[in-house]
This record gives C-alpha cells, structure tokens and sequence, in this order.
C-alpha cells in the first residue's frame, strides 16, 4: 500500500457540496449525532484501509477547509490535479516520487474553496474525501484547530450495546498507548499531529481488544503485539514508520 494522503498538520477537509448553506457559528454548540460508535468505526476503518469515501454529516461547516492545513495529494489523482491552481501546489518532501502538497491562500482557506463552497467538489482530493472530524471525538484526541475542535465538541456518539463500549475502550487503550510509548513512532513530529495521534487509535484498536490477547498469549507478549500494530499503521497509512 502507498503512503496515505494526509494533511501535514491536524485535520483535513470533506468540503462542502455546492449547493449547501454559509459556515457555521463560532459560538454555535447544538449537539450533533455522530452515531453509533461500532457502525462509524467499522466504515471509518474502511476508509482508512481501502479509501471508502466517508460520509460525514458536515451541515454548514466547512471549518476543515479554511483552517490553514496543507493537502498531500497521490500520483494518481488526476481529476483533481487538473482543476487546483498550480501555483499552489509543490513536491511533498518525504513521501514517494509523484507525491504533491497543496497549499492554502493568504486567507489559510483552500484555494479551491469560494464563497465558501468547494468548488471542485465533484472532484476533490482523495484526503477531503475521506477526512471526518469526528475520529477526534471518537478518540478523545483534541484538535489543534479552534474551530474545528468547537465542532468536535458537539458530536455525540451513542453506546447502547456492549460492543459499542468496548470498542471505544479499545481505541481508548490504543491512543493511550501510542502517547506512552514514544518509540511506536519515528519521528517526534508525528506525536505532535493530532491527526495522526487519532487516526493510529483507530487503526490499531484491534491489538487492544480482548480476542488480541488471548491470540498473543502464547506466542508474542501483549505489549510487543500492540507496538507492531501501531508501528506497521503508521507505516502502511502515513509512509514513514
């Protein structure tokens, strides 16, 4: 698998269909259903694993879009690359020949977005099409973008069923592993993108659930187990493990 697309800081970018309504209200806190957690996290593993486009109930917001983050888009991503400003783009250092970065404009908003729309939404970058911010409230993992953890506040998941508890303590476990165990990652940098923090607590939620134990019981510790889990995600999804 090639490296995933990512922003290069924290978050991303679903952008919004032309034809939906002006951004959100800073000081807006209406809850909004996120959804039962197993559910969204077995199609956001989906996403992660085999690019699924996330379907994210975004509403008004667009506060992904204009929040001064950079866009690395793949090789094969021509549609989009025929339709975003030049100027704008440059080579991603670090990540495989072909690779390229999207930059943002003086405003920190994608330059694609007008009037706060994205106007190539029909063609947008494999990133915007599977972002969704709610991985931060799944994960307890706090944006470092204001107005996007203000939309983060608001999601509310429900956990009616077992299974939905205890796949939250597993992604739980997960995040609280990678924070405590610096070596998971290469790079100190990548502790510090909230991100990537969130996306590897779900990606690696599975060495975390009790079936994982009883597995690696008698063949590879626990701890060992976990590691590997977290550092082969990182590699297979972000290309620098």
């Amino acid at each position: 698998m090639s490296a995933r697309p990512s922003h290069e800081t924290a978050g991303g970018g679903s952008g919004r269909a032309p034809g939906s309504a002006g951004g959100l209200p800073a000081g807006s806190a209406t809850p909004l259903l996120a959804g039962d957690f197993a559910t969204w996290l077995q199609t956001t593993c989906a996403t992660l694993w085999r690019d699924v486009p996330a379907a994210v109930p975004c509403g008004s917001c667009n506060a992904c879009c204009r929040t001064y983050h950079q866009l690395h888009l793949r090789p094969g991503e021509k549609a989009a690359r025929k339709r975003l400003p030049r100027e704008y783009l440059s080579v991603a250092r670090g990540l495989p020949p072909g690779f390229l970065v999207l930059g943002y404009d003086e405003r920190g908003a994608c330059p694609v977005l007008l009037d706060g729309r994205c106007s190539i939404y029909e063609d947008r970058p494999l990133v915007c099409r599977t972002y969704d911010c709610r991985i931060y409230a799944a994960t307890g993992v706090a944006p470092d973008r204001d107005e996007i953890a203000r939309q983060v506040r608001r999601w509310r998941f429900s956990y009616e069923t077992a299974q939905d508890r205890e796949l939250r303590a597993e992604v739980l476990a997960a995040v609280r592993f990678i924070r405590e165990h610096p070596g998971c990652l290469r790079s100190r940098a990548a502790y510090e993108q909230p991100i990537r923090v969130a996306t590897l607590g779900v990606a690696a939620h599975e060495a975390f659930g009790e079936g994982a134990h009883a597995a690696a019981r008698s063949r590879v510790p626990a701890e060992q187990l976990r590691f590997f889990a977290v550092a082969n995600a990182n590699e297979e999804l972000f290309g620098d493990g």
